[in-house]
């Protein structure tokens, strides 16, 4: 809101207005004048409140100082403030500012596939390049939710399309996120779609097929040539439940997949393992892998392993919500209390100190769905909103090793803030409603000027 110098009868206006309740330091505001877009060679945010996720608490009326894409200065705001010649200034002192968010867990190349046929279509029907035209509105949905970094694990089917998005969007050809990709996946002969139908016909498949130590080994190399940053392994397949416990039926043999790990962290690269089951976990930890994803349910003698050897754990909570209520609604038998036992696990995880990262397996749900609903899942199921956020801001960065480039606002940090209407601290679903955008100190989405 500008200040100015009224004269009656709007001075008569402005006391009133001060009387109403707005402060005479939100009206000493200078107005927001960055454009979205745009990069500015200083830029100042006033943050009415401030999780910088470096405070024990929230500051309040905070001026952040953003230069070179990077964070400069953050210092307390006063009324007084004019910004320097030349320098742009932003106002959300009615806002709640807070890192930008880390997605662990998305599928941008993928347009949702839990309804009947959405899977088949998108391998079958959709060419290469408008899958990567589909994924590249994904990443921009994605920035707009508030989510400046992803780590996107899987094309399902689009090969490598997926690397040329993330050096896009780095190149600054397209907005999105920072990405971080694992291109094709692997898994073995007859484990995974497009799988069941007429044996005389070859389809293709959401991932790549391997079989054998010799084949594995070759595949992560192939990946990590053209460009992937992780390499994702699919540890199980056909889950069932019973007596509080999935189990599932592993897949790659433990050559194979103390193959592909052996040759991923001899090139310095790390792994993702897709596990539902008991038995894809074990094995999956067995073979040192660096992330679990999903973990639908995992053992306590495996939660133990984990906290020793610091394998992050990726949720995913809300797809096994949504998947389900879609196959009870079409008459498809659910997964027998699965959502229950996910929810449990997750409660032993917290307990036993297993290191989360937020992730939310966008893509397998329409990215017309907020993937923010993640949140307060994490809440419901144990904790606290600081914790749920800590895992998409702290952990998130830590699980991409980027903990001193990412995740807090602080001083030397890449400028990604984002900010909010309310506290998440107090509600968590107000991280579904992010207005303001930031990454790397340009704006993406700003609170509409009235």
């Amino acid at each position: 809101m500008k200040s100015t110098l009224l004269v009656s009868p709007a001075r008569l206006f402005l006391l009133s207005a001060l009387l109403a309740g707005i402060s005479t330091a939100a009206m000493a505001a200078p107005p927001s004048d960055a454009q979205v877009g745009k990069s500015y060679a200083v830029t100042y945010v006033h943050c009415g409140t401030l999780i910088d996720e470096v405070s024990d608490a929230p500051r309040q009326n905070v001026l952040v100082e953003i230069s070179g894409g990077k964070f400069r200065a953050i210092t307390n705001y006063t009324a007084g403030f004019a910004k320097p010649a030349g320098a742009a200034f932003i106002d959300l002192g009615a806002e709640t500012c807070l890192p930008g968010l880390v997605d662990s867990h998305t599928h941008i190349l993928l347009q949702g596939d839990q309804k009947p046929g959405q899977y088949e279509e998108q391998i079958l029907k959709w060419s290469l390049p408008y899958r990567t035209i589909m994924g590249t509105q994904a990443a921009r949905r994605a920035l707009e939710y508030g989510f400046t970094t992803i780590r996107d694990l899987e094309t399902e089917g689009a090969y490598y399309a997926d690397v040329s998005i993330r050096d896009a969007i780095k190149e600054g050809a397209i907005p999105g996120p920072r990405m971080f990709v694992v291109t094709r996946a692997l898994n073995v002969t007859g484990a995974y779609a497009i799988e069941g139908y007429d044996p005389a016909w070859t389809f293709p498949h959401g991932v790549q097929v391997v079989d054998g130590p010799v084949e594995c080994r070759k595949a992560v190399r192939e990946q990590i040539a053209n460009g992937a940053d992780w390499i994702k392994v699919y540890a199980d397949q056909r889950v069932a439940t019973g007596n509080g416990v999935v189990h599932s039926t592993p897949t790659f043999t433990p050559e194979e997949f103390h193959a592909i790990v052996d040759e991923t962290h001899r090139q310095n690269h790390k792994v993702a393992a897709h596990a539902m089951g008991l038995e894809g976990v074990h094995n999956a930890l067995e073979a040192g892998v660096d992330s679990i994803e999903h973990g639908a349910y995992i053992s306590d003698d495996d939660l133990k392993t984990m906290v020793a050897r610091g394998v992050w754990y990726v949720p995913t909570l809300y797809i096994f919500v949504y998947a389900d209520e879609i196959h009870q609604a079409g008459g498809f038998p659910g997964w027998e209390g699965g959502v229950g036992i996910h929810a449990e696990t997750f409660r032993r995880a917290l307990k036993a100190g297993v290191k989360i990262a937020f992730g939310t397996d966008v893509g397998g749900f329409e990215w017309t769905i907020n993937p923010a609903n993640e949140f307060p899942l994490m809440v419901e199921y144990g904790m606290t909103p600081a914790q749920a956020l800590r895992a998409a801001t702290v952990s998130g960065a830590e699980l991409e090793g980027m903990k001193d480039q990412l995740g807090s606002v602080k001083p030397g940090k890449l400028a990604d803030l984002d900010a909010v209407t309310g506290s998440p601290l107090s509600d968590i679903k107000v991280l579904e409603n992010v207005n303001f955008v930031m990454k790397e100190g340009v704006i993406y989405k700003q609170p509409d000027k009235h």
